[in-house]
């Protein structure tokens, strides 16, 4: 392959790379591109790099008019290329649909806390069904345990929030406390057809009983009896722990959880929306065995620990003639690192320990949010994990990766200069223009400028004290799209250095670290709040105050943040 060829090879590649790149050509992009398209250069790379650097050099001289054309008329090809798109990973189909009228999926969340990450894996799996089938996603707040779980009124409003932000639609929404009424009614029907008791034996005594498959007196009273007991329990004649309605299953069932399982009893906790309206309230089994029904509910994604509760409730379905819906069983997700549980979020909100739940620290839907990690993100994950009966744990590398993929192509790119030191550097021939794009991959996005008009030859920057364990007393350092200096002193307050020479190549093949910048006086004072809720300080770039809250940017070698607050600036940190 003649130098010509070499020359015409290294044009073209330079040309493509100088277009995408503010007009100037990656030296060592422009390299690799060659060798990769001719492996036999490999061998004559001495030779060849000298060949390559001149077309370089001559094409950089172009205006981006000149290298866009040049590309256009010889080399259309490489304007054409586009990325092939992963086909979109859908969710398996569900079994039975056509023996109900219209699918219908639930999610059932008790309002004591917010939304995390496990929630979102039944979330986005029944409205990616309900949307697949052109059916209904049914919300239902389960809020009838106040004395276990209180309900947080606010917390209403908040779901719903994160259900819109995850892009769900929700068709139909119940409350249980509104509904108390409702069970009641059912109450006495069970009770009327003999499906059901009120048991007023104490738990140590009803225990000893149901371990040994025998029926508790109360059992077989007559239905006259167990009506005039339920009456009681409405009244205040019963108090809170004297009596309780039972439903009536098989006494010799393998599993004693299943036998005759509790339905109702008497609370004298206020509840958040009731007050003290209701005396007797429902227990889980019997509130959702209901409703599931009630609501035309046709598939249930539950976790496999629901076995029992999907045995119990089976029987109350059983004893009312019902058909009961279609059981999907799914694993439980865990995070590798971050809290989950709502009851110790609680906890740690209550005692200080976290600011909120939106604390960076936590894995909720509302922290993830501030961190700028996106919706699809979330939604892609779930799908990607499918509806298996194994548990999963995922890591946050995972999630970033994913999230990585939707911010970095239109993220803007911007200098973030932590724990500012002086670096002051000596020699530098004539003035610099730096043009920084703000994004590598969008050359009309335009960049950010910066004019270096060295006085006597000297000009000061200011770096990033992290950079500092990476500068040695003479080696090499390159500023970012400025030009190389050979280190001359280092101190925990300043750096002094000397100019060396402009190429990247020489940077390069002298390993010398390539750090980001602003000139002295240049920038204003931002922060970012990392994973573990400390708070870094620093210069960010003037142009970030143009950004709106919740735009994600990626503050260069450092991650991809979040704008929570402009004035003053705020930043929440989300990944590499």
């Amino acid at each position: 392959m003649s130098n010509e060829d070499i020359k015409a090879a290294a044009s073209k590649f330079a040309a493509h790379n100088a277009s995408q790149h503010d007009g100037k050509a990656s030296t060592g992009s422009v390299i690799g591109k060659v060798l990769a398209e001719y492996p036999a250069l490999k061998q004559r790379v001495k030779e060849v790099v000298p060949v390559i650097n001149q077309a370089i050099k001559e094409v950089n001289s172009w205006t981006q008019e000149q290298q866009q054309r040049f590309i256009e008329e010889k080399y259309p090809e490489l304007l054409e290329k586009k990325k092939v798109k992963e086909a979109k990973k859908t969710l398996p189909p569900l079994e039975n649909v056509d023996k109900w009228p219209m699918v219908k999926t639930r999610f059932a969340p008790n309002p004591d806390g917010a939304l995390h990450l496990g929630s979102a894996e039944p979330i986005i799996f029944c409205d990616e069904y309900a949307k697949m089938y052109d059916g209904h996603f049914i919300l239902r707040y389960e809020d009838t345990s106040a004395e276990v779980k209180p309900p947080i009124l606010e917390m209403y409003d908040a779901i719903l929030e994160d259900l819109d932000w995850l892009g769900v639609k929700v068709d139909e929404k119940y409350i249980q406390s509104d509904r108390i009424e409702l069970y009641h009614k059912y109450a006495v029907k069970v009770l009327e057809e003999g499906n059901a008791y009120v048991c007023t034996c104490e738990p140590e005594d009803f225990r000893e009983l149901y371990m040994k498959s025998c029926a508790c007196p109360c059992r077989d009273l007559p239905v006259e009896e167990q009506l005039k007991r339920w009456n009681m329990m409405l009244d205040g004649t019963y108090k809170k722990g004297d009596a309780v309605v039972r439903i009536k299953t098989d006494l010799n069932d393998p599993n004693p959880a299943v036998r005759d399982w509790p339905a109702l009893r008497i609370s004298d906790v206020e509840h958040p929306r009731q007050g003290n309206k209701y005396r007797v309230w429902p227990l889980y089994n019997f509130s959702c065995g209901l409703d599931d029904h009630l609501m035309g509910v046709t598939h249930i994604i539950r976790g496999k620990e629901h076995d029992v509760n999907t045995t119990r409730q089976r029987w109350l379905q059983k004893h009312l003639g019902w058909q009961y819906p279609e059981i999907i069983n799914v694993g439980r997700l865990g995070l590798e690192v971050g809290i989950l549980s709502k009851s110790k979020i609680r906890a740690g909100i209550e005692e200080g320990t976290y600011s909120g739940w939106d604390d960076p620290r936590l894995g909720t839907l509302k922290a993830l949010r501030k961190r700028g990690f996106q919706p699809e993100t979330i939604r892609a994950i779930m799908i990607h994990i499918g509806p298996k009966p194994v548990n999963v744990t995922i890591s946050w590398d995972n999630i970033a990766a994913e999230n990585r993929k939707l911010i970095d192509p239109s993220a803007n790119r911007f200098f973030f200069i932590s724990t500012p030191v002086k670096f002051t550097v000596s020699d530098i021939p004539t003035s610099h223009v730096a043009k920084l794009p703000l994004h590598p991959d969008h050359p009309e996005k335009g960049t950010r400028d910066y004019v270096i008009t060295p006085e006597n030859g000297s000009f000061t920057f200011n770096i990033s004290g992290s950079d500092l364990e990476k500068l040695k007393v003479g080696k090499l350092v390159r500023l970012m799209s400025v030009m190389n200096f050979e280190v001359t002193e280092v101190s925990s307050g300043e750096v002094k250095a000397r100019f060396h020479s402009e190429e990247y190549q020489v940077a390069r093949e002298a390993k010398a670290p390539f750090i980001h910048w602003l000139p002295m006086g240049v920038g204003v004072e931002g922060k970012v709040i990392m994973p573990d809720a400390s708070v870094v300080k620093g210069l960010i770039e003037e142009q970030c105050l143009d950004m709106k809250i919740d735009e994600m940017f990626q503050f260069e070698r450092f991650g991809f943040c979040r704008v929570d607050s402009v004035e003053p600036f705020v930043a929440y940190y989300s990944h590499k």
